[in-house]
């Protein structure tokens, strides 16, 4: 039986009082809590209603194409990770499609109400010659149409001008830069500081002797194999720059190369000008500030007062938002060439999007392969490579495709090498841009050995085990040289799977591929001549071809579609929030909303190299072979 407690007077005089309290506290929290929930609300709401009120576009416009960030196959990060990095000003996290980019360009070509281009590539980050290659051949289309493009740099890159240079005309800051030196790639090499500093011994096992992507653990120079292979296929890509330049600026490559090789008496005879020796170079039209450059523009377009910059015009993302408009559609029953992006490094399991994954890009694939819509797929390939296990995943999904009926394409980017051959070697047919980098088929495994480390220290390996080689694998242990012979097997026949599937796949004999594999690096160029790719041409003609091989008319009777993962609502819903005007403003001046929201955010921790970062994730294999090339420019 409970008792029952009687209060005194006084008692409940207090313990009343104190409910009235903690009510009126709680109920002051809840109408802030609404109050902030309602605010943000209508914050979203209104942010929304005017990002989605695409405002019609005037006729004498002019494009600002100014793209900031690196140029990417595919974005590495989800709409509201890229919309709030851009509301905070994190220039490092900015990046731009290489299909947007393309689209908009080619859309400006047929627009009417289009009358000229602004082009500023000085922001942008380019990530090779190839997809650089693709967005010229675009501004070569604008400019063959009649529309006008008036490029304005401050300080342009090499790779930079390629874009600029298809430009009517080409103006550089008067204290800005242009200058052409050619390519070059240099590496540090760490032997003697593994080695001999720190006692680190690197056992290096590999097929190829042009393999030499793990060279710089275990030689203090490039190897002879490795400078004549990179400068076969670097001097290929710089001919083709110094052609391209040559071409849209009405010169010729001997012009361009006397330039350079004459630089040093150039630019002094320039007074130590940049600027002023481009423009004796005829690498550009005139010296202008932005604001000349501005009001040139401003008179022969329309004035606007409303503008930043004085003119009518609308940005790359406004004319994107444009161009979408026009082409939303509730349902489109067209039968579809699907695009699967495989970029970045590949590794085991699942993968965000900006690398590639075994699983996570198979599950694509065979997304594409179930899919009754899709009649053709074009797999994009821009990778170094990297696992074996992963690499094969992917190459079983495209055997798949082709099993189902499914034609596949592969559409090589600026870098498809190694695993990234791997994954491209099945394909009905394989295009690539003549400056594509690929090749490199050859394999390697990596071993370091501490022993020699630790015994500076003090330190000491000992135990027993059962068996000769249990434990064998140990780093702080000697390498046992009949463990070094179980590697070496490995990776002999793991470079014998490699080459006989490119045999295979190419139909060719085994000799004949490993006489053009090796490890070695090609051109795109190069690599058509020597049967590993079957045209040369960029993404458009690649879609074109696996059409045409599923036997779907001409380009309006289907549609292209890109297969990738789908964006969770709530990235979607606060992307929306972050990427308006109202919304990128409102997280821009609040340090209690970026605190916020910072939180939110998935915290991402620096990636660690790729070759360390096999070694540490094996994922139980005592040995992992890798299939990867560090050939970029």
């Amino acid at each position: 039986m409970n008792q029952v407690v009687r209060r005194g007077p006084i008692a409940a005089f207090f313990v009343g009082l104190w409910d009235v309290m903690n009510f009126t506290r709680r109920l002051i929290l809840n109408f802030l809590f609404f109050g902030l929930l309602f605010l943000c609300l209508a914050l979203f709401l209104l942010a929304v209603g005017r990002g989605n009120g695409v405002k019609p576009l005037l006729e004498r416009t002019t494009l600002v194409i100014a793209p900031e960030g690196k140029l990417v196959e595919q974005y590495s990060s989800d709409p509201a990770t890229r919309a709030l990095a851009k509301a905070f000003g994190d220039k490092n996290a900015e990046e731009i499609q290489l299909r947007d980019l393309v689209r908009a360009i080619d859309a400006a070509k047929d627009d009417k109400n289009i009358e000229r281009v602004l082009l500023r590539v000085d922001q942008l980050q380019p990530s090779g010659y190839a997809s650089m290659r693709e967005v010229a051949a675009a501004l070569a289309r604008l400019r063959a149409s009649g529309k006008q493009i008036v490029s304005f740099g401050e300080n342009l890159q090499q790779a930079q001008y390629l874009l600029a240079a298809q430009a009517n005309e080409v103006y550089i800051d008067p204290m800005g830069s242009m200058m052409l030196e050619g390519l070059g790639r240099y590496r540090q090499y760490y032997r003697q500081g593994l080695q001999d500093k720190l006692g680190v011994d690197v056992h290096l096992f590999r097929v190829g002797e042009f393999k030499s992507a793990a060279e710089p653990y275990i030689l203090d120079a490039a190897s002879k194999e490795s400078k004549e292979a990179d400068l076969f296929w670097m001097n290929d890509i710089w001919q083709r720059y110094l052609a391209d330049i040559a071409k849209a600026r009405k010169l010729t490559p001997e012009q361009l190369a006397s330039g350079i090789d004459t630089l040093p008496e150039g630019i002094a005879a320039a007074g130590g000008d940049l600027a002023k020796f481009a423009l004796q170079q005829k690498l550009v039209d005139g010296l202008k500030t932005q604001e000349e450059v501005e009001t040139l523009l401003t008179e022969r377009g329309v004035a606007d007062e409303d503008s930043d910059n004085g003119f009518r015009s609308v940005s790359l993302a406004g004319y994107l938002a444009q161009v979408d408009a026009r082409h939303l559609k509730i349902a489109d029953e067209r039968p579809q060439v699907a695009v699967v992006v495989a970029a970045g490094e590949i590794t085991d399991g699942e993968q965000p999007p900006g690398s590639i994954g075994g699983k996570s890009t198979s599950a694509l694939l065979r997304e594409a392969r179930d899919d009754d819509d899709v009649k053709a797929v074009v797999l994009r390939v821009d990778s170094p490579g990297g696992g074996v296990y992963p690499s094969e995943e992917i190459r079983r999904e495209v055997a798949a495709l082709k099993a189902a009926g499914k034609p596949v394409v592969v559409s090589m980017g600026d870098l498809a090498a190694s695993g990234g051959y791997w994954i491209s070697m099945n394909a009905d047919r394989i295009y690539a841009d003549p400056s594509t980098i690929t090749g490199s088929i050859g394999i390697f495994g990596l071993i370091p050995n501490i022993t020699r480390t630790l015994d500076k220290a003090g330190v000491h390996t000992d135990g027993v085990g059962t068996t000769r080689f249990a434990g064998a694998f140990d780093i702080s242990r000697p390498l046992d040289p009949a463990v070094g012979r179980v590697i070496q097997s490995v990776i002999d026949k793991g470079y014998a799977d490699f080459t006989g599937k490119v045999a295979a796949a190419r139909k060719k004999p085994v000799e004949e591929i490993d006489a053009i594999a090796r490890g070695r690096v090609w051109s795109g160029a190069q690599a058509k001549e020597r049967g590993l790719v079957d045209e040369l041409g960029g993404f458009d003609a690649a879609v074109v071809d696996a059409a045409a091989r599923a036997k779907l008319g001409k380009p309006d009777a289907y549609r292209v579609r890109y297969i990738e993962k789908a964006n969770s609502p709530f990235p979607q819903f606060l992307g929306s929030f972050a990427g308006s005007r109202l919304g990128a403003a409102w997280l821009h001046d609040s340090s209690f909303a970026r605190a916020l929201l910072l939180k939110t955010m998935p915290e991402t921790a620096a990636q660690l190299h790729f070759v360390e970062d096999s070694i540490n994730n094996r994922n139980g294999a005592p040995v992992k072979a890798l299939v990867y090339c560090f050939c970029g420019l």
